[in-house]
């Protein structure tokens, strides 16, 4: 999706650099896919990686991953992330593992919020996403 004309990933020499994200995307005339807030839950709805943020933020990207795949996209289409973390002091960690499923040469535009709780107690990140695809 980097090279599609209908996306364009914008970061004005005006705003500050970014590290890992893009300041807007512009999007035209696409197909448009949300994905819900995921947590660290398996299939069996089980919470994986309790008291482990790496653990947990790779099995909440594994889960927005098989929910692009029903969709019929990758995370090549996404193009707005927004993370809700507990202790957002530990981004770093979460940074590690999204950069092993986005394009960092074009990275989708995100937001991090501090949460003081998710859904469930032992939680301790969410993920929404937003992608783009062919009509």
């Amino acid at each position: 999706m980097q090279n599609d004309k209908r996306i364009k990933f914008i970061n004005p020499e005006t705003m500050p650099p970014t590290f890992g994200y893009t300041h807007a995307v512009e999007v035209r005339n696409a197909r448009t896919i949300y994905v819900s807030g995921q947590v660290a839950l398996n299939k069996e709805g089980q919470v994986v990686g309790i008291g482990d943020l790496a653990a947990q933020t790779k099995q909440v990207f594994e889960n927005i991953q098989f929910a692009l795949e029903a969709a019929g996209v990758s995370f090549d289409h996404v193009v707005k992330l927004t993370f809700f973390v507990t202790d957002i002091s530990k981004m770093h960690i979460v940074r590690e593992i999204r950069d092993q499923y986005v394009n960092t040469e074009t990275p989708p535009a995100s937001s991090a919020v501090e949460v003081s709780k998710l859904i469930r107690e032992e939680l301790l990140i969410e993920i929404e996403a937003i992608a783009v695809a062919d009509m």
